[in-house]
């Protein structure tokens, strides 16, 4: 299983990214591996399930993703499963009107010759795409 770590300070309360990010229809908007999200539930915990398709490397996936805790302004974890399987956790810290915001992300990629042929080159684009939707959401919240 790999594991990715990335924090960025965003000038914006912690309220406005939170709600921004864990927002299912914005996900394609900040993350540019998710070409679709459908089939949005709310859950009772305060999360979202939903369907994703994501292109990694130029191969299609498909998955789901089910919000497992949510601490609203705070913390959210959300497991995934299907092509690309594992946990994803974002947390916000506040930090005078700022919000030091890190993303986590375990995750096995469910495809054997993928996996088998390019993992060190796969977690390399991982992190470099970790960067890019953190980027991404201080953009979208600074502009």
């Amino acid at each position: 299983m790999a594991k990715i770590v990335k924090t960025i300070t965003i000038d914006a309360p912690a309220e406005k990214v939170f709600g921004y990010v864990e927002e299912p229809a914005n996900v394609p908007e900040y993350w540019p591996s998710v070409i679709e999200v459908k089939d949005v539930e709310s859950l009772p915990n305060g999360g979202f399930k939903y369907r994703w398709v994501y292109k990694m490397a130029g191969v299609r996936f498909e998955g789901g993703t089910e919000t497992t805790e949510f601490v609203a302004n705070e913390r959210t974890v959300s497991e995934n499963s299907g092509g690309v399987s594992g946990t994803v956790t974002w947390t916000y810290e506040s930090e005078a009107g700022k919000t030091l915001v890190t993303f986590e992300a375990e995750y096995n990629v469910n495809v054997p010759l993928l996996r088998k042929l390019a993992e060190s080159f796969l977690v390399k684009l991982n992190e470099q795409e970790a960067e890019e939707i953190l980027a991404n959401v201080k953009a979208k919240m600074e502009a």
